[in-house]
């Protein structure tokens, strides 16, 4: 049976800002799992303007004991498919396990989107499928326990993203978001 999980978040950056600090997350503190991203591929369609990345990250995970007889190895790899959308304010990322298939397989969708009432703050929106077919009776444990490895991995994944935007926002690559009542201050 496949296992579905959703989440939203926003930050109180720019749709820019957050774009930028996506494509440039790894490497960081909050995700020591990430062995390797390298870009395979990227191009630019001049019919849409929108730009195409792909990259092969290469990630390792602890294997839960019940678990070691059936996998070779922790390190896994994941296909990532970004498409930008700079005109519409859109970045969505697509990304698959590309090895361990047999056992799990995960799909993620991740969309940055201009907040429609705020273009100070991005929108975030996970989309996550997780199903195996391994059989033996271990389908359901094995989702089980990945759906909640997964949103435990979403929070890490989270503070390491807040923690690339400060990084970016120390070097001077971008302003500093101003609260709230500044911003109001300045309008009058």
């Amino acid at each position: 049976m496949v296992k579905f999980y959703q989440q939203k978040h926003s930050y109180d950056y720019s749709w820019g800002t957050v774009s930028y600090a996506f494509l440039n997350r790894y490497p960081n503190p909050f995700a020591t799992h990430v062995l390797s991203a390298d870009t395979v591929d990227h191009r630019l369609d001049e019919a849409t303007g929108e730009l195409h990345i792909t990259r092969l990250l290469r990630k390792t995970n602890s294997i839960p004991r019940w678990a070691r007889g059936i996998m070779r190895g922790n390190d896994a790899y994941i296909l990532e498919d970004v498409i930008v959308d700079r005109e519409g304010g859109v970045l969505v990322s697509k990304t698959r396990n590309i090895t361990h298939t047999r056992l799990l397989k995960v799909e993620e969708k991740q969309t940055l989107a201009v907040d429609p009432f705020d273009p100070h703050r991005t929108l975030c929106k996970n989309e996550t499928s997780i199903v195996s077919n391994i059989g033996y009776g271990l389908n359901s444990r094995i989702e089980n326990f990945s759906l909640s490895r997964f949103s435990e991995n979403l929070a890490k994944s989270r503070k390491g993203m807040l923690y690339v935007l400060d990084l970016a926002q120390r070097k001077g690559l971008f302003r500093q978001r101003l609260p709230m009542e500044q911003r109001l201050g300045q309008q009058q």
